[in-house]
């Protein structure tokens, strides 16, 4: 009697420690069907945060929230008023937690000018939220080539521009709207070509201080590229020390590496081959996202590789765009978060998840095409001239989308 007095509480315990382990795990009473089945949760957030969460069609309430579910195949909508909304399909199993990560985007933008002095082109200083401003306006002294740091944000209306040339200290004919830049790999300087009648010339400039001499490699730039390009093949290399080990060969021999996310996790690419990625990580990780992915890439076609998940997804772009892309043309490009894709199509701009899912438009108002970027406090750079009858050339604005 004394024995069974200590074993009842014991055997009462271990029950009770497996009811709350079971329950921990995800298992619930179906009384319904009276057994015990299965549940997965569904890690709901947004940003930003208290919007509506619709599971199936039904509201079950606002984020942040975590919704237990029975097994089964769920689509998980999230909607806040004045904002685009968010939709992604899960397949939820037993002891299985998926998160539901939604970014939402503003329908009505708003703009605000960065400069007031014409704009020719522009040219984006890759990797910082510099740019190269080229202006033409026929004024001596104001036309030629200035710094943009979207960063250096005073209490007046219009950030500093930094002159880097005058163009009157180019030869008569150069053209600043026909600029094409190639960087330095640490981008401090670039060879800058111009169109000078039916030839074009190039000139070796600093793209942090004011140039006061011109530079000319027009017959030299090319052996200046190669030992530029030596340098970046370095550095890429280096770069893909932080992937998996048996990624770093295939990414070397098959990639051409268009960019890096700004988290460092993800590549964006081009395939130099068509081959078959093989698993890295294997077997594949339980809860990974659950978008089907591409592990057999095609030459020329434009890929996301996700190191942490070991998954590869194709980069789908309307026919326009994607033969813009071939031309060299930039068109697709990180947003700050590495969770989205920005991309220029032909009037308008849109944003995407990386895995190509929740594509939305974030903006499709005025604005020259030859133009886009991100800075990294999430606004929309573009080139825009609201006021044609006045303005010869398009200025500078920030595009509010978050």
């Amino acid at each position: 009697m004394h024995v069974t007095r200590k074993i009842i509480p014991l055997f009462l315990f271990v029950l009770l420690l497996g009811v709350v382990i079971a329950y921990a795990r995800g298992y619930r009473l179906d009384a319904q069907k009276g057994k015990v089945t299965s549940t997965g949760i569904i890690a709901v957030s947004s940003d930003p945060a208290t919007a509506q969460v619709y599971v199936n069609g039904v509201l079950k309430g606002v984020t942040d929230m975590h919704l237990t579910l029975p097994f089964g195949k769920y689509t998980v909508e999230v909607r806040k008023e004045g904002y685009t909304s968010w939709k992604r399909n899960f397949v939820l199993k037993g002891e299985l937690v998926v998160t539901a990560d939604a970014t939402l985007f503003p329908l009505n933008t708003s703009l605000t000018p960065l400069t007031s002095i014409g704009i020719s082109s522009v040219v984006t200083i890759d990797k910082t939220d510099k740019a190269l401003l080229f202006v033409q306006n026929g004024d001596t002294e104001k036309d030629g080539i200035y710094l943009f740091d979207q960063t250096k944000r005073p209490f007046s209306l219009f950030p500093p521009l930094k002159i880097l040339a005058y163009k009157r200290q180019f030869p008569e004919g150069v053209d600043m709207g026909s600029a094409d830049v190639t960087f330095s790999p640490d981008y401090k300087e670039g060879v800058f070509t111009f169109k000078n009648g039916e030839d074009t010339i190039s000139y070796l400039l600093s793209v942090e201080d004011e140039n006061k001499q011109l530079f000319e490699v027009t017959s030299s730039k090319d052996s200046l590229f190669s030992a530029w390009d030596a340098e970046r093949q370095k550095e890429a290399a280096k770069l893909l020390e932080i992937f998996p080990a048996g990624f770093v060969k295939i990414a070397s021999d098959s990639f051409k590496i268009s960019s890096l996310s700004p988290d460092k996790t993800k590549i964006l690419y081009e395939a130099k081959q068509s081959i078959d990625l093989p698993l890295i990580i294997n077997p594949p990780l339980v809860s990974a996202d659950q978008t089907p992915e591409e592990r057999s890439i095609k030459a020329g076609q434009l890929y996301v590789y996700d190191r942490k998940e070991d998954r590869n997804y194709e980069v789908k772009l309307p026919a326009p765009v994607e033969e813009s892309r071939k031309k060299g043309k930039n068109v697709v490009i990180w947003f700050p978060s590495s969770k989205h894709l920005v991309v220029h199509e032909e009037n308008q701009i849109s944003i995407m998840e990386y895995d190509g899912t929740n594509k939305q438009i974030i903006y499709s108002g005025p604005h020259d095409g030859s133009y886009f970027d991100v800075t990294s406090d999430e606004k929309l750079l573009i080139l825009a001239n609201l006021n044609p009858q006045l303005n010869k050339a398009p200025d500078l604005y920030a595009v509010g989308i978050r």
